[in-house]
């Protein structure tokens, strides 16, 4: 029953993370400020797992407060750092906030992992490290390039800063770069619930589905792909949770290649922006409003994941395809605002 910390537990991976670190057999304790999310997670991972998890309402930018965290816990196996800002669109508006607090953060939480001899820590990476790729799929040996926004630029320093670390210190440290995690856990007890106005596709599209939105923009149609729009690749949460469970399970294991292995987590397949409305269409029956508008600044063309490296080393499967993906985040949605039309009757 190793304890793990959790930054940023209460946001949309984190939770996810969480109740898969519970089901195969974690302690774990989290650290969420919900600056960018909000305290339902933890009754929602009560729900399902039947553990109440002790979030720590810290901003890590604090050192002090950080700190405590572990003086208090100082059986602390392991560390998953989420805890980021990570909107694209607002990380070129705001480039100042995104490098304060997505590396001021880290930084404090490894003089605390470095202080207290946390032997493990995994970082919540990201493929906007690659830039635009001059080849896809990408791999892990794939170039990193200029970042397009400094969302992306802070994901690379923070990859940097670690396996500088991670080379000197007695940790052992794994970069997950993920592509775009979307759906909801399948009992609909914790899902993407973004503060304010979502900056996500899938949340975007949902909300519009439901009425909160009045429209999709699609951000720019004359990009060189099959339909013109961006190209990602979609994965559903709770697939990205678990590779976070098999990474911690593989540095205990002590099959670690290097001081710093890094594993790209994605399902391999291009999906575009049309396509992936299309396939919520389909799925929730809902003729969804979109336009086409401008492209948007920081926008990568196209990107999409060989995921070999982690089927291969860390045993990892892809259990859920894009009609899942797109079933569980609308069926998200509906019980948010059957839950919101409670509230009001009452």
């Amino acid at each position: 029953m190793a304890k793990i910390l959790v930054t940023g537990g209460c946001g949309y991976i984190g939770s996810h993370t969480i109740v898969d670190l519970i089901e195969n057999g974690f302690t774990v304790i989290s650290v969420d400020d919900n600056s960018r999310s909000t305290p339902y997670p933890v009754s929602g991972i009560e729900q399902i797992t039947g553990r109440r998890i002790k979030n720590y309402n810290v901003d890590l930018k604090n050192f002090d407060e950080t700190r405590a965290v572990f003086q208090e816990n100082p059986d602390i196996a392991g560390v998953i750092h989420f805890a980021a800002y990570k909107a694209v669109g607002e990380s070129v508006i705001e480039p100042l906030m995104y490098y304060e607090n997505n590396l001021f953060g880290l930084i404090n939480l490894l003089k605390c992992v470095q202080e207290f001899s946390v032997p493990y820590f995994v970082f919540s990476s990201s493929c906007t490290v690659y830039g635009n790729p001059d080849d896809i799929p990408v791999t892990e040996s794939s170039p990193v390039k200029k970042a397009e926004s400094p969302y992306g630029a802070t994901k690379q320093m923070g990859e940097e800063i670690l396996s500088n670390f991670s080379a000197r210190a007695n940790t052992k440290s794994i970069l997950l770069r993920y592509f775009n995690p979307v759906g909801a856990h399948p009992t609909c007890f914790i899902g993407e619930q973004p503060v304010g106005k979502p900056q996500n596709l899938v949340p975007v599209i949902t909300q519009t589905a439901i009425g909160k939105l009045q429209k999709v923009t699609v951000f720019g149609n004359d990009y060189p792909t099959r339909d013109g729009s961006c190209v990602r690749d979609y994965i559903h949460v709770c697939d990205i949770a678990h590779a976070h469970t098999l990474a911690l399970q593989y540095l205990m294991d002590q099959r670690n290649k290097t001081n710093c292995d890094i594993f790209n987590l994605g399902t391999g397949n291009g999906v575009t922006v049309l396509e992936a409305i299309q396939a919520f269409e389909k799925v929730s029956g809902v003729k969804l409003n979109y336009e086409i508008g401008p492209r948007r600044a920081g926008d990568v063309v196209a990107i999409y994941a060989n995921n070999d490296l982690a089927r291969k080393e860390l045993g990892w499967e892809i259990k859920y395809d894009l009609s899942d993906m797109m079933r569980t985040a609308w069926a998200w949605e509906k019980k948010i605002k059957a839950a919101e039309e409670k509230v009001k009757s009452n």
